[in-house]
């Protein structure tokens, strides 16, 4: 929020129960998604490895949520990517993008099981074709926190997605985590990058569904 409020604990009324109705550019993420032409680019001990991945999204609406008087729309996520070569996962990513129509915000959550979470943001009009969030380690608000390991090993510096929305319905992504790997200079431009193309159309929101049937109070 810009200005916060004097009043920082009643909530907005008459909020709009339909997410998919208020989520601004993120209304384009909503489904389900899958692409076989991923490439990562990471740091190994005899240099850049290339990798073509497959990839999976599933992004679900979420019931409107307030913080006082923010108030939030969003899609949880969960991204699951191997390999061709390979059965086992090779990244696996839970979350949440989040838009404040007040102001523009948009922020992604990230959590994965390699000890790290993050919580990027930025700004974007609510028919934007791109949009991008960042993170920084150190920063208390949208920064970077992980575990003792990668933090001495392969510290994350910087984070940035950057989500260009195509007009053939699909999106595309890039990637870049600056890994500070011990021993090595300067910092590693850690990159990956895909075209996601829907396979299930968005659902709605649970409250949505309750309204329908007549079962919210």
């Amino acid at each position: 929020m810009s200005n916060i409020p004097d009043d920082i604990f009643t909530e907005p009324e008459d909020v709009s129960p339909d997410t998919l109705a208020n989520l601004g550019p993120l209304r384009r993420l909503a489904g389900v998604w899958q692409s076989d032409k991923g490439v990562d680019v990471s740091p190994k001990a005899d240099g850049p490895e290339r990798r073509v991945y497959r990839e999976h999204i599933r992004m679900e609406p979420c019931d409107p949520q307030a913080n006082g008087p923010q108030l939030l729309y969003g899609l949880r996520y969960h991204i699951h990517i191997n390999t061709p070569e390979e059965a086992i996962t090779f990244h696996d990513q839970v979350g949440y993008w989040l838009w404040e129509p007040a102001t523009g915000l948009i922020m992604q959550t990230i959590a994965i099981p390699r000890g790290q979470v993050v919580l990027a943001g930025g700004k974007a009009s609510a028919d934007g074709k791109h949009i991008s969030v960042e993170a920084r380690r150190g920063d208390t608000r949208f920064g970077i926190c992980s575990t003792t390991f990668l933090e001495e090993a392969f510290r994350t510096d910087y984070y940035r997605i950057d989500i260009t929305f195509n007009d053939d319905d699909s999106w595309t992504y890039l990637t870049r985590t600056d890994l500070a790997v011990r021993g090595k200079e300067p910092a590693f431009n850690h990159h990956d990058t895909n075209t996601m193309r829907r396979v299930e159309p968005a659902s709605p929101n649970p409250l949505v569904g309750l309204l329908k049937d007549g079962k919210a109070s």
